[in-house]
């Protein structure tokens, strides 16, 4: 019989593992830093793939519930330069293959499709250690333990569980990501929103670059992308909104006035993301009682890539699980050296940078963009 599991965090992957857990008849709990599912923003949208999200999604047994909330003509995009002069243009035709959701709906929708009690909310975790014969003990915040023959990390850059397994800590790439809403913009700002059409846009230029999504209801969602030392806000209060989008829009002086809105107009506070990513290859030696599934196990820059392969390795694990109730430590060996075949052959994140915000952009992103395009 499977052992006791304790899934340390309740990101997409680590819900897409519960479910599939729960769908084979195996209990779970999930413990979850957050207090609860509305504490904060969940991200913008994210293009679920067929090679790897939407069967996750399939061994969950939520396809459906999946595409009903597929935002329909998000699959188009544009690429402008600074001076908001469109250089490629693909409207969504109904061809594509990875449709946009909501991170947020996907994640309520998981939630949505465990039994209560699941997950355990304010559950933050202080430190894990070993217990011996494969068991561990995980100690909270508030003082709290829980002990669990089988811990699995789903708990992202900073994880709390990866010590267990190995001594990698994510370094720096030389990007930090500002992160701004603009709401009902098609009213307020509609330059703006003429200016990133129906679905995202990428405004590009050598160190700077804005990625733009348009979400529900007019909100377009803006991910301020700059090659810049770590410390490029040394001087300034990061807790000062108006200061840092200073900072920020003026990396962009002389850009179009409709590009730079998305700095100075936005409704919300910049949220300040640097950019990191595990080392390359990353893997460790079988440890007993204990793996990694995301951001935990094998973290790169955001890319298209990371919810998709979180929910993979969440919905993969689950089924090892199901299919060697009796072994643990068999089915973890089987999860662990397939997903580190699995995301070697992927690896190449910050390469996706260099295409962006490299010293040929924004043409080196529209030949990419172009020839992927001709691929499909």
């Amino acid at each position: 019989m499977t052992p006791p599991i304790t899934v340390v965090g309740a990101g997409l992957g680590g819900l897409v593992l519960a479910r599939v857990l729960h769908r084979n008849g195996i209990p779970v709990t999930v413990c979850e830093a957050e207090t609860s599912s509305a504490a904060r923003t969940q991200g913008g949208l994210l293009d679920i793939h067929p090679w790897n999200g939407q069967p996750a999604l399939e061994a969950a047994g939520l396809i459906e519930e999946f595409r009903g909330l597929v935002l329909p003509g998000r699959e188009s995009y544009r690429v402008l330069d600074r001076a908001g002069t469109v250089l490629l243009d693909r409207p969504d035709d109904g061809t594509g293959v990875r449709p946009e959701v909501a991170r947020g709906e996907l994640r309520q929708m998981l939630l949505d499709s465990l039994p209560d009690g699941t997950v355990r909310w304010g559950r933050k975790v202080s430190g894990v250690r070993a217990l011996g014969g494969g068991g561990h003990e995980v100690r909270f915040t508030d003082g709290a333990t829980v002990k669990t023959s089988l811990l699995i990390g789903a708990d992202g850059a900073w994880s709390r569980v990866r010590p267990l397994l190995s001594g990698a800590t994510p370094r720096y790439v030389g990007v930090t990501s500002v992160e701004y809403f603009l709401c009902d913009a098609d009213t307020r700002h509609p330059a703006t929103a003429a200016a990133v059409g129906a679905g995202s846009l990428f405004a590009l230029a050598p160190g700077r670059g804005l990625l733009v999504y348009r979400e529900r209801g007019g909100t377009l969602h803006a991910y301020v992308q700059l090659t810049v030392a770590r410390d490029w806000l040394a001087g300034i209060d990061a807790a000062d909104g108006a200061a840092v989008s200073a900072r920020v829009a003026a990396e962009f002086d002389g850009w179009a006035p409709e590009l730079t809105a998305l700095i100075t107009g936005s409704d919300t506070a910049p949220v300040v993301r640097p950019l990191h990513a595990l080392p390359a290859g990353h893997r460790w030696a079988r440890v007993p009682g204990v793996t990694l599934i995301g951001d935990a196990a094998h973290l790169e820059p955001p890319n298209g890539e990371g919810a998709n392969t979180a929910m993979q390795d969440g919905a993969e694990l689950g089924r090892a699980l199901a299919a060697h109730p009796d072994d643990v430590e068999v089915a973890l060996a089987a999860y662990e050296q397939a997903m580190f075949a699995r995301t070697a052959a992927d690896a190449g994140g910050e390469d996706v940078y260099e295409l962006m915000l490299g010293d040929d952009a924004p043409h080196s992103w529209v030949a990419m963009m172009g020839g992927a395009e001709r691929a499909s």
